[in-house]
């Protein structure tokens, strides 16, 4: 975790909950680069999803150029458009106790507030939150998809395919406070 300077092109991984958006727009506004929510351009108005196609082309522009925080963690073909231009890695893998907790603090805090996330969209209602049906409910979505997307994750840490890249692994919210406490624009200037 020692490298935390010289960081342009940086994505923020994690499974559903783990706060790859909160770390990516503080990381933004440390480093002053853009940050790139994967979530706004795919899901458009009403949850619908952006054609594959067309997801890949706004994602490959997006990142085409400059630097950029993006958080998201999407398909391989996404994966091969960020990974490949990225310098860093960070990857939140928190515990799962921890990570159903901030979900579970975060949907209903959105539910309540009817805040915007994307596109018109807001958080499902707490019927379907409570749903038996992951499509429908984030939570349950969150606990089925945790130990594949930490196997996952931990298995492409050590791809070939993203040799350039620096990986950062935090697993507890005590390390996230000391990377983001550490970790400062090139130049030297603290932006806090």
């Amino acid at each position: 975790m020692a490298r935390t300077n010289r960081m342009s092109r940086i994505v923020v991984i994690g499974v559903a909950g783990a706060g790859k958006s909160t770390v990516a727009r503080e990381l933004s506004e440390r480093l002053g680069v853009r940050h790139i929510e994967l979530d706004s351009i795919f899901w458009q108005a009403n949850w619908t999803k952006l054609d594959k196609e067309e997801f890949e082309a706004r994602v490959r522009k997006a990142t085409d150029s400059g630097g950029w925080i993006v958080d998201g963690n999407y398909s391989d073909r996404i994966r091969q458009i960020t990974w490949t231009a990225a310098d860093t890695v960070v990857w939140l893998d928190l515990s799962r106790p921890v990570v159903m907790w901030q979900l579970l603090r975060r949907t209903v805090r959105r539910t309540i507030s009817g805040v915007e996330l994307w596109n018109g969209n807001r958080e499902r209602p707490f019927r379907d939150q409570l749903s038996r049906d992951p499509a429908k409910s984030i939570l349950l979505w969150a606990w089925r998809t945790y130990a594949p997307t930490k196997q996952e994750y931990g298995q492409l840490v050590n791809d070939p395919r993203f040799s350039q890249v620096h990986f950062i692994r935090l697993t507890s919210r005590r390390q996230l406070r000391r990377f983001l406490l550490q970790t400062v624009p090139a130049d030297g200037t603290d932006r806090t």
